[in-house]
């Protein structure tokens, strides 16, 4: 098992992710137990982002654990994630920033900027990479690191359930 320190470089963007929309949902994914293919709402996310910005060359993987949508170059690198609505919001924010914080501290990418794009909506949300939560990012991976390597959480029951992937297993 790697040491502590090492538990950043292990974590998906998108565990980050469901990290703050629900802790079961990531004990399940963390254990390759994906439900995603299934799930009518996550096939029309998939639609929306095949349908929208086709002029932009799509996604980047980067060492198997983000995942962009696209990328722009210009004086500096923008990276772009495209969601469909803003109900998630936080969780969102959290995995760009994960990603930015990835390609600048693991990476050594400098210059660096993520856009949340919501096309239904026409708005779009800039994080700018300082440096100043690099701490927080860390913490956050050692907290979604120690919530894997544990017992799957107990379910806690919310309105958004009913639309997720993983409610039959809950």
């Amino acid at each position: 098992m790697s040491s502590k320190s090492e538990k950043h470089l292990q974590i998906m963007g998108t565990q980050i992710n469901y990290y703050f929309i629900c802790h079961t949902k990531l004990w399940f994914f963390s254990h390759h137990i994906k439900m995603e293919q299934e799930s009518d709402l996550v096939s029309m996310g998939k639609q929306l982002h095949q349908g929208t910005y086709q002029k932009e060359k799509r996604d980047y993987t980067i060492d198997n654990l983000i995942s962009i949508d696209f990328i722009k170059k210009g004086d500096m690198l923008e990276v772009h994630e495209v969601k469909k609505s803003k109900k998630m919001e936080k969780a969102h924010e959290y995995q760009l920033l994960y990603y930015l914080y990835y390609l600048n501290v693991v990476k050594g990418v400098e210059n660096v900027v993520g856009m949340i794009n919501y096309p239904k909506m026409r708005k779009k949300i800039t994080l700018k990479w300082d440096g100043s939560r690099e701490a927080e990012v860390r913490e956050l991976t050692e907290k979604v690191a120690l919530l894997v390597d544990g017992d799957m959480p107990k379910p806690v029951k919310t309105p958004t359930c009913r639309k997720c992937a993983y409610y039959e297993l809950c």
